[in-house]
């Protein structure tokens, strides 16, 4: 299949200089993250979270870029089938891939040309692209009202609290609350699904499905076909800080080591000092069957961080309409906090991130085994450090480029003080005891080794 498609969002208002520059991109590495970007969002629906078996399974795929007056078109090579119906692309993914022409190659050239200014070293530089990202995206409006509820949890999740996900999303929905997510399968599905309904059911025609993601696992986890925002941030750590300053109100549901770096995060943000006075609700929830999911995570969280910690959030369990009421609430305390302090309702500019927050991670053998994993350090250092641990086991779970250096590699190594690295052992194995480190039906091999 060959297939031409015109411009939509904001790349259908273009100059010529910028399509020129577009244009130019093509024989750079940038147009291969842009090409394997493009292949993970019209692979949605896909059946697997292996971003290498996702890429090796469409070798024979190509993206180009056609220059036209009228601005630039995308043009397609042997796409996977599943994108079109009866020969049209379904609008959605259209909108997808100019969404991925506009975060990899539109803005990579916008920060080649900020070169000169910008200082991705400095932690007020890259709060400025994070929010420069977004706002180019044009998902984030000065003039909305707090009630947005970022949701975080596993791709890999049961039956029972997949459902469980839909109906707290339906009860958000209810209540007039919009709903950002990574964008994938699993719980990041559910609530947008759930919301759907209760916003039809009170005539709100302008629900917002924010999903943001990043390159390295988009393909593992491509964007569900009810997201009508997509960003594509550059790293986990770019896109982590643009969920919380979005945020109005955060839901934990069950998951694995990607939901466990997300918490940590979360957590070791809000343990500073400068975000105590912070308004904003947290709440871990699900169904009454991951009670015992959650007792893992409140002991690993107490014995780790603290009980300061465990104040940060709530835990309600198989009570949706309970958590809607209380975000709801929540979102009122923000409103009132952020106008108090003088701060943005659409972005969190007052929240203090510190540079082991922000600054990216790179999850290679070396990097991992040179984690300082002992309880001897303040929270904060220490969930920032568990975080990074946690995002390697991530990369080498779905992400290409994690998944190849532990096939060459073998597993990584996690090491550090022994009651740690039981804590951690003991954690890890209860996520795949439970099924939450890869989809129902694959077999699990661990891409990591926790050394006592």
């Amino acid at each position: 299949m060959h297939v031409q498609l015109n411009p939509l969002g904001s790349m259908d208002l273009l100059s010529q200089l910028e399509v020129d520059h577009l244009k130019q991109n093509t024989q750079r590495e940038a147009f291969k993250l842009f090409r394997n970007c493009c292949l993970a969002v019209l692979n949605v629906g896909s059946h697997t979270d292996s971003s290498a078996e996702i890429y090796e399974q469409y070798q024979d795929f190509a993206v180009n870029l056609i220059s036209r007056e009228r601005g630039i078109k995308i043009e397609l090579f042997n796409p996977p089938a599943s994108a079109f119906v009866d020969g049209e692309i379904i609008k959605g993914i259209h909108e997808h891939l100019f969404a991925v022409l506009r975060d990899i190659l539109f803005y990579h050239n916008r920060l080649q040309s900020d070169k000169s200014w910008l200082d991705l070293n400095n932690g007020a530089h890259i709060t400025h692209t994070v929010f420069d990202i977004l706002r180019n995206a044009r998902v984030i409006d000065a003039s909305n009202e707090p009630n947005m509820i970022v949701c975080w949890g596993g791709h890999s999740i049961s039956e029972a609290e997949y459902k469980y996900t839909k109906e707290v999303g339906y009860e958000l929905g209810l209540r007039g609350m919009d709903i950002c997510t990574g964008c994938g399968p699993g719980a990041m599905k559910g609530p947008m699904k759930g919301a759907t309904i209760g916003h039809n059911k009170q005539r709100r025609s302008t629900g917002r499905y924010l999903g943001l993601t990043e390159p390295g696992i988009i393909a593992a986890e491509p964007p569900n076909p009810i997201v009508n925002e997509l960003v594509i941030l550059p790293d986990i750590e770019k896109r982590l800080e643009a969920f919380i300053r979005v945020a109005h109100g955060i839901i934990i549901f069950p998951g694995g080591a990607g939901t466990a770096e997300e918490l940590l995060y979360l957590l070791g943000i809000m343990l500073h000092k400068d975000n105590r006075q912070q308004a904003l609700p947290i709440i871990l929830t699900g169904p009454k069957q991951s009670e015992a999911y959650f007792n893992d995570i409140s002991n690993f969280i107490e014995n780790t961080l603290g009980k300061e910690a465990l104040s940060l959030f709530e835990i309600i369990i198989d009570n949706p309409p309970e958590v809607a009421r209380k975000l709801k609430q929540g979102t009122i305390a923000v409103r009132h906090y952020r106008k108090s302090v003088g701060d943005a309702y659409h972005f969190n500019w007052t929240l203090k991130i510190e540079a082991g927050f922000q600054q990216p991670f790179i999850p290679n053998h070396q990097n991992m085994a040179a984690l300082d994993l002992h309880l001897d350090q303040d929270s904060a250092t220490l969930a920032a450090n568990l975080r990074r641990a946690f995002s390697g086991i991530v990369a080498g779970n779905v992400k290409d480029d994690g998944i190849k250096a532990i096939r060459q590699q073998g597993p990584f190594q996690i090491s550090g003080e022994p009651k740690l690295m039981q804590m951690m052992d003991n954690l890890l194995q209860a996520f795949v005891n439970q099924g939450r480190m890869k989809l129902p039906g694959s077999k699990y091999e661990p891409c990591y080794k926790v050394v006592r």
